[in-house]
């Protein structure tokens, strides 16, 4: 049911919610058209605004609520909603927690099947965790807005690219967002204000004491009295600050004497991975932990096992991997993450036990794979751990190879090519999906972290 409750640009519909897409948004349909409604859930009514009007879908934006969900809850943060200049970086706070893991597992099984015609035999329990405070990683964009009183910094405005005038924030822990005004206040000191256009957070515990980075993306050099402004704030607020003038490796800490050593703890392997404040790690450490455990028990290596990660970055989960199978070969696209993940293999003494290689995977062919097998004498187990690009290349080679292994555990941060990648698994390699389930690593967003377990039918 829908009907025009006005004319002209920002024009008004009433519709009944049907379902959610993969970006959060309510699902209706008007006129024969797919309409997507920022704000709304599933069995509401609610009257949108049209922003977007396409051929076969618009999109809009929730004005009123008529009949609202039992799902719908009010938003802890005072930035989150649909107001102007509401705060972008979480767009889901309307949503109860545990409902949101629900959708999002939703989520993960229509995309499997509408994409690639999967259904998985089994349904994995969600792996969720705390749903506040739990961001260890965030890039908050700083803007000099004379018209607004001075500096913003924080994340960027629901679907705009202006920074969202923000306070406090409930998915950083708590120190970090009691930061968020006295970084206004410090930038806004300093001469380069007009040139600093990010701040980058790393957050780490060590010893039971937490550490935090931030890494200030200078685009100038500071002056001495930056630097002496600068050098007080960490003192005062403990603190480590590093400046970057240009790409991430270019990222060094202003104290040069004695930077901060940032670990990726995982207890129940005994391992600690160093890592760099602009290094990719998970955003939730947490959830990483239970997401390696979780991924080693489905990979399930036995001791004789030689098994391959391929993109391993840090070696997140080829070291814990190599506390449980004979050999792990590491396969990542960056010679600099190589001899990292080799560093962190060795500090651990797991160097006998794993072998890292250079590659690049999105290129990767079925002789790559052949060679990979024959080097390392058979491959028993494989983990894939992918960007968002997916891994394609790697599941063609997969599903065309006679030297198949036992079982490979794909863990994905995009249900897209997820579904692409197994569905060519599955439709021309003839594996089976065994199981799939969501990763809650970002609550509150609409970001579907998942995994997936695959066997090679017999």
């Amino acid at each position: 049911m829908a009907r025009g409750l006005g004319s002209g640009k920002g024009e008004q519909f009433r519709v009944e919610v049907e379902s959610l897409d993969q970006d959060g948004r309510g699902v209706a349909h008007r006129d024969g058209k797919a309409v997507f409604v920022e704000g709304a859930l599933p069995g509401e009514r609610v009257v949108y605004e049209r922003r977007r009007n396409k051929p076969s879908y618009e999109t809009g934006r929730v004005v009123r609520i008529e009949r609202a969900s039992v799902l719908r809850v009010e938003p802890r943060c005072p930035h989150a909603g649909l107001h102007a200049g509401a705060c972008g970086g979480c767009s889901m706070q309307h949503v109860a927690p545990a409902a949101q893991v629900a959708i999002k597992q939703r989520v993960l099984e229509d995309t499997l099947w509408h994409i690639g015609r999967l259904r998985p035999e089994h349904v994995l329990r969600p792996v969720a965790g705390p749903a506040w405070r739990y961001r260890h990683r965030a890039r908050f964009s700083v803007r000099h807005v004379a018209k607004k009183g001075g500096v913003l910094v924080g994340f960027h405005e629901r679907a705009s690219s202006y920074v969202a005038d923000i306070r406090q924030c409930e998915v950083v822990p708590l120190h970090v967002s009691e930061l968020l005004v006295p970084l206004r206040d410090l930038v806004g000191s300093l001469t380069l204000r007009d040139r600093l256009p990010q701040i980058e957070l790393a957050v780490a515990e060590r010893g039971g004491q937490v550490q935090t980075v931030l890494v200030l993306r200078v685009l100038a050099d500071p002056t001495a009295a930056d630097c002496t402004l600068l050098q007080a704030f960490a003192a005062r607020h403990a603190v480590e600050l590093w400046l970057q003038p240009k790409g991430p490796d270019t990222a060094r800490p202003m104290d040069e004497g004695q930077p901060t050593q940032l670990e990726l703890g995982l207890p129940e392997f005994g391992v600690r991975i160093p890592f760099g404040p602009t290094d990719f790690t998970q955003v939730n450490h947490r959830i990483n932990e239970v997401l390696v455990g979780r991924a080693v028990r489905l990979l399930d290596p036995q001791p004789h096992d030689v098994v391959a990660d391929f993109f391993c970055g840090l070696g997140n989960f080829t070291l814990p991997l190599a506390t449980r199978a004979r050999m792990v070969v590491g396969v990542e696209g960056s010679e600099t993450l190589v001899d990292r993940a080799r560093a962190a293999s060795a500090r651990n003494g797991l160097d006998q036990r794993t072998v890292f290689h250079a590659a690049n995977l999105f290129d990767w062919t079925l002789a790559d794979w052949q060679r990979l097998v024959q080097a390392h004498g058979g491959i028993g187990r494989v983990l894939i751990d992918p960007p968002r690009e997916g891994a394609l290349a790697l599941a063609r080679s997969l599903a065309a190879t006679d030297e198949r292994p036992d079982r490979v555990v794909y863990v994905s941060c995009n249900p897209a090519t997820l579904a692409r990648d197994c569905a060519v698994l599955v439709h021309e390699g003839k594996w089976q999906l065994r199981a799939a389930g969501v990763v809650n690593m970002f609550p509150h967003t609409s970001h579907v972290e998942s995994m997936a377990v695959l066997e090679p039918v017999s």
